[in-house]
């Protein structure tokens, strides 16, 4: 399962990556894997993303949330 596929206000675990070199920009946000994940909203068109990570609200893209999975729930 990856980031994208969660609804907002579900919570979740980093357990890694879908591509072999995770986006350094994202490992440098904190998304790390065991970092607990909140999606709170999608943006009016779909992008970017609001994210909570390690208590840090954060925007990701689309395609940058497809590149991190984690747990199923």
């Amino acid at each position: 399962m990856t980031l994208i596929e969660l609804k907002p206000g579900q919570r979740s675990r980093i357990v890694g990556w879908t591509s072999a070199a995770p986006p350094a920009r994202l490992l440098e946000m904190g998304m790390l894997p065991g970092a607990e994940v909140e999606l709170i909203r999608f943006a009016p068109l779909g992008d970017p993303i609001d994210i909570k990570v390690r208590g840090f609200h954060l925007s990701i893209r689309k395609s940058e949330a497809q590149l991190v999975e984690i747990e199923s729930t």
